[in-house]
């Protein structure tokens, strides 16, 4: 099976929806910001209602997940890989 590239603008779409799920609200009134850190490694930034919310890589993993699943038909537990690239910004990569 071929690996699936999800860009840095699907991932910041996969963390709104997770971040709207959870506080019930839509996913447009989110806003997201990936950072990715030599010492910890990759977190985001969600702002809701003027209120920032720090999501680490677990969190980011499970909103990608959900995005497999419920946007795209795919298995939602294969591997997933978070990379950082100059061009591309913070992708992941599937399978």
């Amino acid at each position: 099976m071929e690996k699936l590239i999800i860009s840095e603008q699907d991932v910041i779409n996969a963390l709104c929806v997770y971040v709207a799920g959870k506080k019930q609200i839509k996913p447009e009134e989110v806003e997201v910001e990936l950072m990715y850190d030599d010492d910890y490694g990759f977190s985001a930034e969600a702002y809701t209602d003027n209120r920032k919310q720090v999501l680490i890589t677990a969190n980011i993993i499970e909103a990608l997940r959900l995005w497999l699943d419920e946007y795209l038909g795919r298995d939602p537990y294969a591997p997933i890989k978070l990379e950082l690239h100059d061009q591309e910004g913070i992708i992941a990569k599937i399978g």
